[in-house]
């Protein structure tokens, strides 16, 4: 049975025109992008527009923390067949797993009311018209696609979400950007005991390390395995462990990497823009493409507003997506 389903598993690979890397990406990579959402480009925005490349470190501090907490939720997944609530609800009293599960809902909530809001004022600055009326159009969107996608087509739109996440970095290359001060800083950290850089360092690792995260790729993870007619929980089938954990450690390391560099290119393009033109405050995410419209060009604000739209449409299926749905 072994030998059939590595051939399979080979088969698979060997298909035309699939690179090999894209097949082992999956959970890890949406789970990163996911966290480059409107809020969190509004706290990288704020973090270069205040302090300027001074806090870019932070991302090379955070990168092996996310990695290690969303391989962990991304284990659990993959060895008992169920993801973070439903180990809850069967290890735990119930009151231990509705407390939790239910701050998960609250933070769910006002996470996509903000993505929501942000992708709206985006699109109103892009095309103008009523704001209000683009935030209940995306809502309405992302609860069809919700509750008529199948999992399968579900992943692969997000994965091609993903790409919103290269607005950034073309933003960043449009900017004037002092490469060997930004490498300067994030090899010679200057770090202050003020207390505003102390706070917008907690508000990175808040924003990087967020809650949803963890179950969302550990109930990707058990998705996947239903998706697979081959897979199965490695507590059953302890055989597919070596080629399954190495896969979700190469794609959750890849999609923090990804997550924390598009965050650099955020706070580097903000910090050569805004901060190096006297505009230190910024409050949101699309105060900040606003912003950039006089000192960046049409094209900066355009690419930096559109991705906001892709990013928040892409978190705000991800956070409303019912973890557990299926487990019983």
């Amino acid at each position: 049975m072994t030998e059939i389903l590595k051939k399979d598993s080979a088969e698979t690979v060997k298909q035309p025109g699939t690179p090999k890397l894209l097949q082992i990406l999956g959970p890890g990579l949406i789970t990163g992008a996911s966290d480059d959402d409107p809020s969190g480009i509004a706290t990288y925005s704020q973090v270069g527009a205040q302090f300027g490349y001074g806090m870019g470190w932070v991302m090379l501090f955070s990168w092996p923390l996310m990695c290690a907490i969303q391989e962990i939720s991304a284990r659990i997944g993959r060895v008992t067949g169920r993801g973070i609530a439903g180990n809850l609800r069967k290890y735990y009293p119930a009151g231990v797993g509705i407390s939790i599960v239910s701050l998960l809902m609250v933070a769910n909530i006002i996470n996509i009311g903000a993505d929501l809001g942000a992708m709206g004022a985006a699109l109103k600055l892009i095309i103008g018209g009523p704001q209000l009326l683009y935030v209940a159009a995306f809502g309405i969107v992302t609860v069809l696609l919700e509750i008529f996608s199948r999992y399968s087509r579900y992943v692969s739109v997000l994965k091609w979400l993903t790409l919103s996440l290269l607005a950034y970095v073309a933003v960043a290359f449009v900017a004037k950007v002092p490469w060997a001060t930004v490498g300067y800083n994030l090899i010679v950290p200057h770090i202050s005991l003020d207390g505003q850089y102390i706070t917008s360092v907690v508000a990175i690792l808040g924003t990087t390390i967020s809650p949803y995260l963890f179950f969302w790729q550990a109930g990707q993870e058990v998705e996947e395995v239903k998706e697979r007619d081959e897979a199965s929980p490695l507590k059953v089938a302890p055989e597919q462990a070596p080629e399954e954990l190495t896969r979700i450690r190469i794609d959750t390391y890849f999609g923090m990497a990804i997550s924390n560099t598009v965050a650099l290119f955020i706070i580097v393009t903000t910090a050569a823009t805004l901060n190096a033109n006297g505009v230190t405050d910024i409050q949101t995410s699309s105060q900040a493409a606003e912003a950039l419209r006089p000192i960046a060009g049409q094209f900066a604000f355009f690419v930096f507003a559109l991705g906001i739209i892709g990013t928040g449409f892409k978190t705000c299926k991800q956070a409303a997506w019912r973890p557990d749905r299926h487990q019983p």
